[in-house]
């Protein structure tokens, strides 16, 4: 019978950390892939599939938090463990806030890490087993409701001005932000590292583009927006109150 071997991601700019974190999976019979920067981070993790995350938070291109959020405006069950140098509560609490599943201080002790890891593999494989032994009904999220708009972020499928429309992946993944960010301005660069994944050679044009489609689905009077509103020179905010 073959053995599914477990695949780990490890984002880390820093050689000898990855290279030593590379080294003792690869010996405890993982998979291992490493990326050295936020962006090759993020194109690993869609392309790679990964079990696991090893995950940095100070990386040149796009930082740890920012890829934290990214992820988890797709896959909220996909486990992450944050490995940084920065250990203040706030750090710690920030990542928590973001979903983060669990969160080592450098310099760490290796046979520590190493439990952490089976811990959170196991931990996600019997969530796996357990949640097929459910209706999957009973797990979908419950539809956000905005005005007169309704949203099932489970089917894409969305109840709005513009009547029922089927929502794109990327119409999604930009309204999950908006939501987790509402009352909070966001700007375009913003949304582009955390929305597209990269910050570089995208048209500030790809977000405005995508604002209008959304004011044309969900406002009464997209020119006079209520919900997904201009911040003059620096960017937009979604403003609604649950």
């Amino acid at each position: 019978m073959e053995t599914t071997v477990n695949r780990i991601l490890v984002i880390e700019d820093d050689p000898h950390i990855a290279e030593g974190i590379e080294l003792n999976l690869t010996l405890q019979n993982y998979e291992v892939k490493v990326a050295r920067n936020g962006f090759d981070g993020l194109e690993a993790w869609k392309q790679w599939c990964p079990n696991l995350i090893v995950l940095d938070l100070m990386l040149p291109g796009i930082d740890g938090m920012q890829i934290l959020k990214n992820i988890r405006l797709e896959d909220e069950r996909l486990p992450i463990l944050i490995l940084s140098a920065k250990g203040d509560p706030s750090d710690k609490i920030d990542g928590l806030v973001e979903k983060v599943d669990d969160y080592m201080t450098k310099p760490f002790n290796l046979e520590e890490f190493l439990l952490r890891i089976k811990r959170l593999l196991t931990r996600d494989q019997w969530q796996q087993e357990q949640g097929e032994s459910f209706d999957a009904d009973s797990n979908k999220p419950k539809p956000y409701i905005f005005g007169e708009n309704r949203v099932d972020f489970s089917s894409g499928e969305a109840q709005c001005q513009a009547g029922t429309i089927q929502l794109t992946e990327q119409e999604i993944k930009l309204l999950k932000l908006f939501i987790v960010n509402r009352g909070k301005t966001l700007s375009r660069s913003r949304l582009l590292e955390i929305g597209w994944g990269y910050s570089k050679g995208t048209s500030t044009r790809t977000v405005d583009n995508y604002i209008v489609r959304l004011r044309r689905y969900f406002e009464e009077n997209p020119k006079k927006p209520k919900y997904f509103k201009s911040q003059r020179s620096l960017g937009y905010l979604f403003d609604h109150k649950p």
